[in-house]
């Protein structure tokens, strides 16, 4: 008995059935991750009734944060102070460039010249990223004072940690074609950064730090919160005097500021691409 071609493209294809391991670490995992919920959701006394019976204070609040104060006198200042932070964020970012950068090629595999040269690096980065740019803050507003300064250096501190571990990755995530080459031909790891792996992530690595400076303007807002000036100390001052219409005022222009930031950075990131 023969069989023909039209037979075999009528047989099915057995479902494949399943594996009890795999249903047995599928329903842990699951079970895991709903215990975890719970648990978080009662060390958060999550309630939504008690939000639901708060709603005549939030509206207190905002009713009295209506209408903004817009005269000079407030809406002056909360320019100034936006410039501040723009300024702060700008400086943050771009003075951390060449430390993210050293350290990135120390922390990526390709580029680091030894292994405990590499875990120290990493370690270095993962410190930095760890500790928050508030701490950092007010690490440095014991040091220099209040104002703007340790602004730039709290962010500088964080941001490198941050962008320099993302521009490790992106090293090692580099075409390893035209290292290899180089490599073949004698050349050293500097040369090879230089010619191979930076020419090819230069976009991507743009990107990141575009990125990166988007939210360092937005992170320069909470430092003011703790005196390391910009509109956030205008905000917190207007909070603490119980002067919520300015603070409205102050909050409308950081709005108009991040959209811009946003906007510019988001051009900037289409032309790279």
């Amino acid at each position: 008995m023969t069989t023909s071609i039209d037979d075999v493209r009528r047989l099915t294809v057995p479902p494949k059935p399943p594996r009890p391991r795999a249903l047995v670490a599928g329903w842990g995992i699951a079970a895991v991750v709903l215990t975890a919920h719970v648990i978080a959701w009662n060390a958060t006394d999550m309630s939504f009734a008690a939000l639901a019976e708060g709603w005549r204070g939030m509206v207190d609040f905002i009713g009295e944060a209506f209408p903004p104060a817009l005269g000079w006198d407030v809406l002056g200042p909360s320019l100034d102070g936006a410039l501040a932070t723009l300024w702060i964020g700008l400086l943050g970012t771009t003075l951390s460039v060449p430390f993210s950068l050293a350290l990135a090629l120390l922390a990526a595999r390709g580029t680091a010249p030894s292994t405990w040269v590499y875990q120290a690096a990493r370690s270095l980065l993962s410190f930095l990223r760890a500790v928050p740019d508030v701490v950092f803050a007010l690490i440095f507003v014991t040091a220099v004072g209040l104002g703007p300064f340790p602004g730039v250096l709290a962010l500088l501190c964080h941001n490198v940690g941050v962008m320099g571990k993302l521009w490790a990755e992106a090293l090692e995530d580099a075409d390893p074609g035209p290292a290899q080459v180089l490599r073949s031909a004698g050349a050293g790891r500097i040369q090879i950064a230089a010619h191979a792996l930076l020419p090819a992530v230069t976009p991507q690595l743009a990107g990141l730090l575009l990125y990166r400076l988007d939210v360092n303007v937005r992170s320069s807002l909470v430092l003011g919160l703790v005196g390391a000036g910009g509109i956030g100390f205008l905000i917190n001052q207007s909070i603490k005097l119980f002067q919520f219409d300015e603070m409205l005022t102050h909050i409308m222009v950081v709005l108009v500021l991040i959209v811009a930031v946003d906007r510019v950075s988001a051009a900037v990131r289409r032309r790279l691409t």
